[in-house]
């Protein structure tokens, strides 16, 4: 496997808490915790864009609130 390449979100800010996505030669997407960068989760491209629609419709907020 190549080294990954690691994205944070334009709205994360400085410091820890923030998670990084980084896509994988086998197509898999990667995600890990700033706080946690041992523990990687992988996931595919439609799962995850089927999440973030459901982050963008709201589905999500009460474990923000």
């Amino acid at each position: 496997m190549s080294a990954l390449h690691w994205q944070k979100s334009s709205y994360s800010g400085e410091g820890n808490g923030c998670v990084h996505l980084a896509a994988a030669d086998d197509g898999s997407i990667k995600l890990v915790e700033s706080d946690d960068p041992k523990v990687i989760v992988t996931t595919t491209p439609a799962k995850l864009h089927t999440f973030i629609l459901g982050v963008k419709a709201g589905e999500f907020d009460r474990f923000t609130a």
